[in-house]
């Protein structure tokens, strides 16, 4: 079993993985290191456009992205309440025989608008240094899937109707909303908060009932299963945007 630790097991190799989205309940395979924590200089939206993961071509669902603090503040109105411009997530090592066939995999689960940035990560538990150098799949704003500010309420009825090669969009938000508050306090992401309890209204307002995956899965569960499982398929239709 991957080692789930709070902080950092010293290692001879550095390569990093950050996930902010379904990286954090779907691990990538082969790590033997999960670490909650952040980085900074961010804010998480459902701002990108999925049309092969929670959404098809016709019907595109939303799924996370990251936007650098000065392009935010430039594209925001003024009196948007700032955020934290800190984003939780996952840190996961990857030992360095199994770099290649995981950087592979990721390639082709961040196929549809991400591209590879890199960026410090620091651990949750106290007193624990920095990650200097922690990959990150991005889609930046010069994707084509990239969408920008939208009304909260039109996102949440598009994540609750949306669905795709891997499953309802709605899950995708539900998992994502339990495995922060999973990684412990000061973890959870106003953003993702607000448009869960959104998209469970648009569902009631629909006669359907608001509870799915995301609040029966203990997400404890969830990171184990998938993490097995990602280990014996890498087929486009068994891998998760970020």
């Amino acid at each position: 079993m991957p080692n789930m630790a709070q902080a950092i097991t010293e290692t001879q190799d550095n390569f990093w993985l950050f996930g902010y989205g379904s990286l954090i309940w779907k691990a990538p395979p082969h790590f033997d290191q999960r670490v909650p924590g952040y980085i900074e200089g961010y804010v998480r939206r459902f701002w990108q456009a999925s049309e092969d993961h929670r959404g098809t071509s016709h019907h595109p669902g939303r799924v996370v992205t990251l936007i650098e603090r000065s392009h935010y503040d430039s594209i925001v109105p003024p009196s948007t309440p700032p955020p934290s411009y800190r984003v939780w997530g996952a840190a996961y090592h990857i030992p360095q025989e199994h770099v290649k066939e995981v950087q592979e995999y990721l390639d082709i689960r961040e196929i549809n608008g991400y591209s590879i940035q890199h960026t410090p990560f620091q651990p949750a538990a106290h007193g624990e240094k920095p990650v200097e150098k922690c990959m990150v799949y991005i889609g930046l704003p010069s994707n084509p899937q990239f969408l920008g500010p939208q009304d909260l309420d039109r996102l949440a009825a598009r994540i609750w109707r949306c669905k795709g090669p891997s499953g309802e969009n709605r899950d995708y938000l539900f998992m994502l909303a339990e495995a922060l508050k999973a990684l412990g306090e000061g973890a959870e992401d106003e953003h993702v908060e607000e448009l869960a309890k959104r998209a469970r209204k648009a569902g009631l307002d629909r006669g359907e009932d608001g509870a799915t995956l995301g609040d029966q899965l203990p997400i404890e569960v969830a990171i184990e299963q998938f993490s097995s499982a990602t280990s014996d398929h890498k087929g486009t239709e068994e891998v998760e945007k970020q």
